[in-house]
């Protein structure tokens, strides 16, 4: 069983060498490959731009800097087919593609699996993946709907396999190491849809279990210890993060809000991104993560934006085109390879680079006094 004093912290200086050891490809510049001067700068932000079918950096103004997969039509392994969600480890970018369900948007109507977690180098090359493009399953290197992927600071990959309601960690040499529910057979305990897991501190694993409408942190030994659901108010939480003060943020895209609760489960802190004009009635924001200056950046999915929110309620940039009503899907959806300001689709998960307030880092924990 695994704990937190066992782990192999790892550096961005010695990850290639970790790929390395376990006989995955490290990183190296094609001839012809050039980056931006802007990539990987802390500030920007990553977008997993879910219909796109692709992920992009973009720096504060908006400009895209980098971008993997190529773009609203394209389904094949080149792209990242219904991404929801990206995380920057170091110079590399790790990916959860989940597919489009059939019925969904016009460019699939019939539906387009993915079901691999990827992780890319800067020239888009794929250098470690689990999962199979265009295969379902549950059975070795297969998955069914992975919506979200925590890189641990062990090199480990955290897997939140949504159809098969389980989380699951994988090692870079793709053998499963932990999965939840495990041994915990009890009814009440059970997942159903998942949508999201972070490595905590304490060494416990902080689940969005989505269907169940709360989130729940369960220790290694597969025990839940603690459920939120703000109050009993929160209705398909789809994402929740320990900030630093020990408070818990929810994203309770049913109820249209991020919402951030205390350890008795009183809600703190909201916003509710419809009542804006030209909002889509039900916009299931996927996404609410707290920045390092006290910001929230939130994923509204279906308005087709991700927006940055001060404390004070107030909306301090936002990204993609200006809210134009519709549904469910927005009527403001858009592509561009230069700018997000001309159009994202359904963006599904925002990060800002070099800030994991409140969700787990890459490469190491303080080890200060509340480690266990």
């Amino acid at each position: 069983m695994k704990t937190q004093q066992n782990r192999v912290l790892t550096s961005p200086g010695t990850l290639c060498s970790v790929l390395a050891a376990v006989g995955v490809i490290t990183l190296a510049s094609p001839a012809s490959a050039k980056l931006s001067r802007e990539f990987n700068e802390p500030g920007n932000i990553t977008i997993a731009d879910q219909f796109n079918n692709r992920v992009i950096e973009i720096d504060p103004s908006g400009k895209i800097v980098w971008s993997f997969g190529l773009g609203p039509n394209d389904f094949t392994p080149n792209s990242i087919i219904g991404v929801n969600d990206a995380q920057r480890v170091g110079p590399y970018t790790l990916m959860a593609g989940t597919g489009t369900p059939p019925g969904v948007i016009p460019q699939a109507t019939n539906g387009a699996p993915d079901n691999r977690v990827i992780l890319v180098d800067p020239f888009g090359k794929i250098i470690w993946q689990y999962g199979q493009f265009g295969q379902t399953g549950s059975g070795p290197n297969l998955l069914n709907t992975p919506v979200q992927c925590t890189w641990l600071p062990d090199t480990d990959v955290l897997i939140t396999d949504q159809a098969n309601n389980r989380i699951i960690e994988v090692n870079l040499r793709k053998k499963i190491v932990w999965s939840y529910p495990g041994s915990n057979t009890n009814a009440s305990d059970q997942l159903n849809g998942p949508n999201s897991a972070e490595l905590l501190e304490n060494g416990h694993i902080l689940i969005a279990d989505q269907g169940n409408n709360r989130a729940i942190e369960v220790t290694r030994k597969d025990k839940i210890v603690a459920t939120y659901t703000a109050g009993g108010t929160a209705n398909i939480v789809a994402f929740a993060s320990r900030l630093n003060n020990g408070d818990t943020l929810l994203t309770d895209a049913g109820n249209s809000r991020a919402v951030e609760v205390d350890s008795s489960d009183n809600v703190v802190w909201q916003y509710i991104t419809n009542t804006e004009t030209n909002s889509v009635p039900a916009p299931l924001p996927t996404r609410a993560v707290r920045l390092k200056d006290g910001d929230t950046l939130i994923s509204d999915q279906f308005n087709n934006r991700v927006i940055r929110v001060n404390m004070a309620g107030t909306i301090v940039a936002s990204y993609g085109l200006p809210l134009a009503g519709g549904g469910p899907i927005g009527n403001n959806v858009g592509y561009d390879t230069h700018t997000s300001q001309n159009g994202l689709y359904s963006p599904y998960d925002a990060k800002v680079v070099g800030d994991y307030t409140g969700l787990t880092p890459p490469f190491d924990f303080d080890f200060d006094a509340d480690d266990k």
